[in-house]
């Protein structure tokens, strides 16, 4: 495996995604998420709808032809909540500035001279997987690990769960993980982006977005 591509997927490079909980934070307080079995069933139903979503456009971003700004009013269609989008655009622009330090490329200028505000974080992640030198299926495995280990990380501090029960989790997704991250990269390489959406993430944003005390971003 690629050290840039551990060096993406390490939680320390600085990308704001340590602030957020992907949905993790409102799926607490509603009761859905209180152990580990339920946090793995949220995981599960995340990675296979807005994972594989995310992972399909960072693939087909990572393509050297690829149009960032088809791909990013895609992304903008298959996220209808107004709070999930301002949180994708937030997210993509923090990664970009840290990709532009580190791999400065053509690409990732363009993205940041066309979308000031940020461009939707997938299509960020799958230009910075281009300007690293990695390949339209490692940002499908990128975006598909992030899918799931933001919310897991989330969970210890918002539960208090076991880290090693946690990490236990993550373990026991990896094939799907690997499974999820394939089709991805095969449906972006065929032009036929998948548009797998979770309802209630985005009822959830909404939510969340209007609570006055909270200890994640979204």
């Amino acid at each position: 495996m690629s050290a840039l591509l551990l060096l993406l997927a390490d939680g320390r490079f600085p990308t704001g995604g340590h602030a957020h909980s992907g949905g993790a934070e409102a799926a607490v307080k509603a009761g859905r998420i209180h152990d580990a079995p339920t946090l793995a069933a949220f995981l599960t139903g995340r990675l296979h709808t807005t994972g594989l979503t995310a992972a399909a456009l960072a693939a087909a971003a990572a393509a050297p032809g690829a149009d960032p700004d088809a791909l990013d009013g895609a992304a903008d269609a298959r996220t209808p909540s107004p709070a999930l989008r301002a949180t994708s655009r937030r997210l993509g622009r923090q990664l970009l500035r840290a990709a532009l330090a580190a791999w400065p490329h053509p690409a990732l200028t363009e993205l940041r001279t066309q979308y000031p505000r940020g461009a939707h974080h997938p299509v960020v992640l799958g230009r910075t997987a281009l300007a690293a030198g990695l390949a339209p299926a490692d940002a499908a495995r990128l975006a598909a690990y992030e899918s799931v280990n933001g919310p897991a990380t989330a969970c210890v501090r918002l539960l208090g769960l076991d880290p090693y029960e946690v990490a236990a989790v993550l373990a026991a997704l990896a094939p799907q993980l690997d499974t999820v991250a394939a089709e991805a990269a095969l449906a972006a390489e065929r032009g036929e982006l998948p548009a797998a959406s979770a309802p209630l993430l985005d009822i959830h944003a909404e939510q969340h977005s209007t609570w006055k005390v909270r200890l994640f971003a979204s």
